[in-house]
């Protein structure tokens, strides 16, 4: 599969808390972590679980920074 987005991350799924509507997701990519937030109806499509190989996808139009 081809993408645009040239933010990709590859790691592990550490962690999965359902909800009613929304599931969220942590991911292990080698030291840090990105959590994402999706529909439980895409958490089951694609079947994750901890331990599952994941690509995190990141496609933003700007990236704010504070200290």
């Amino acid at each position: 599969m081809k993408i645009s987005a040239r933010n990709q991350f590859e790691g592990k799924v550490l962690s999965v808390e359902e909800g009613q509507v929304n599931a969220k997701i942590v991911v292990d990519t080698g030291g840090q972590q990105i959590t994402s937030i999706i529909s439980v109806e895409a958490l089951r499509d694609l079947d994750l679980k901890e331990g599952s190989s994941v690509t995190a996808v990141i496609k933003a139009s700007s990236v704010m920074l504070m200290v």
